[in-house]
């Protein structure tokens, strides 16, 4: 924990306690690496659906649902942790909700496609309410000037627990490939190890970290949570900048979700990559990825939030232009290693411009708004990746070059943050190191 200085962190504050809230970073990492990325979106295109055409579209359908249904809901949830001061007991319970729906995909073999829909439905929307509420508890730990460096450390924790899981899972796969067992066999094993290293992990979360939080008044828990919602959106003139950080949000996570649900199909795919080269593939992206968060976390407070993200997705459209042109393996090596740096750095950063341009006292319920954004984008990034491969007879090529634009937009909206504006709108003090 020498990564930043204990003047860092808010009054009241220990190191071991920013630990332990990176511990969920490391946790929840394992099921976006191996059930997102690496493993069971393949298995679930290539044996769940048979390798049919409609394959890759009814995966991000269900992936569609599942993000439609936070959308709905975690607005509500994040207004009910601010007016109860509950973020950790339901940070507990989406962690368990999580960990139980990773178990179930277990159960799923060749052509139980209404199993894993459900599956997957229930342990996305579960993980999506827990990252949004781990994501509000940022503000209350670390000092504005220092929330770009104390989430990079985070996300970059984060990808240590991604890659521990990965390589868990990675071995058993080598193992079970070396003995002739199909991924029958194994996809359903490494969700059980994804599954136990979740709930161990989260524990150390739940240990270590506390609810500062006090419950709001009596007549703010009355209210209905969508009228608060809708509320906030009626104050966006106010707070402005806030959303249109969620505009350029929608634009440039609806990219990286593509890269999340389908890299490992659009390997499978377009470059023929089998099971361990793309777990292995995946394995280099989390190192890369949690190189990226960490070193732009101690980066962007330097040269300011909006420059560093800007740079990750400029980083992006580099990126895509290579997994355009790959061919072969070597080339498509290099564009996973640059969305690696980018894919850390882009979420810290845009992390921590939310928690900077949100006011204090609604942390959670701006977080909600946060994962609104987060979570239309995902429906709609791959969503579109999926019907462009569809109208194009599979065609993956022209499908990734279509996600290049999701980044170039982003780029174009995160023109018109100003941060300074929307740190005084959140009502703070002028002269700040936020105001970059």
């Amino acid at each position: 924990m020498a990564f930043f200085a204990q003047e860092s962190l808010q009054p009241g504050v220990a190191k071991r306690e920013v630990f332990g809230w990176a511990m969920y970073d490391f946790a929840n990492s394992g099921y976006t690496t191996v059930v997102m990325t690496a493993v069971f979106n393949a298995y679930f295109v290539g044996v769940v659906a048979g390798g049919a055409d409609w394959g890759t579209l009814a995966w991000t359908l269900a992936l569609g649902l599942s993000n439609a249904l936070v959308m709905v809901t975690m607005p509500l949830i994040g207004a009910y942790a601010d007016a109860h001061a509950a973020k950790k007991r339901l940070l507990i319970l989406s962690t368990a909700g999580c960990v139980l729906a990773t178990v179930l995909l277990a159960a799923v073999g060749r052509g139980d496609l209404w199993l894993a829909v459900a599956a997957i439905v229930v342990s996305n929307l579960f993980y999506a309410y827990g990252e949004s509420l781990t994501a509000a508890f940022l503000p209350e730990l670390a000092q504005r000037e220092a929330m770009g460096r104390v989430s990079g450390w985070g996300w970059s924790f984060g990808y240590f627990g991604g890659m521990l899981t990965l390589g868990l899972s990675l071995a058993y796969v080598l193992w079970a490939q070396a003995r002739g067992l199909p991924a029958t066999h194994f996809v359903p094993v490494t969700m059980l190890i994804t599954a136990a290293i979740y709930a161990l992990a989260a524990l150390v979360t739940f240990w270590l970290l506390k609810e500062r939080a006090v419950p709001q008044p009596a007549a703010v828990v009355r209210a209905q949570p969508w009228q608060r919602l809708l509320h906030t959106w009626r104050e966006a003139s106010r707070y402005q900048d806030f959303a249109t950080l969620l505009l350029c949000a929608l634009c440039y996570q609806a990219g990286i979700s593509v890269v999340i649900a389908l890299a490992a199909v659009y390997a499978e795919q377009a470059l023929g990559f089998k099971q361990t080269d793309t777990m292995m593939l995946v394995f280099l992206v989390n190192i890369a990825a949690a190189v990226g968060a960490f070193a732009f976390g101690q980066w962007q407070d330097r040269i300011g939030h909006r420059r560093a993200l800007a740079i990750t997705l400029w980083g992006w459209i580099g990126m895509t232009v290579l997994a355009v042109l790959a061919t072969s393996a070597p080339l498509f090596w290099v564009a996973a290693v640059i969305a690696g740096l980018c894919m850390g750095s882009s979420q810290s950063a845009g992390r921590a411009m939310a928690g900077l341009l949100a006011p204090a006292d609604r942390l959670a319920e701006f977080f909600g708004l946060w994962t609104f954004a987060v979570r239309l984008s995902a429906i709609i990034g791959p969503i579109t990746y999926g019907l462009v491969t569809l109208l194009t007879a599979g065609n993956h090529r022209i499908a990734i070059f279509s996600t290049g634009l999701f980044f170039v937009l982003g780029l174009v909206v995160l023109r018109r943050v100003d941060m300074a504006r929307g740190w005084a709108a959140a009502g703070h003090a002028p002269g700040h190191a936020a105001e970059k």
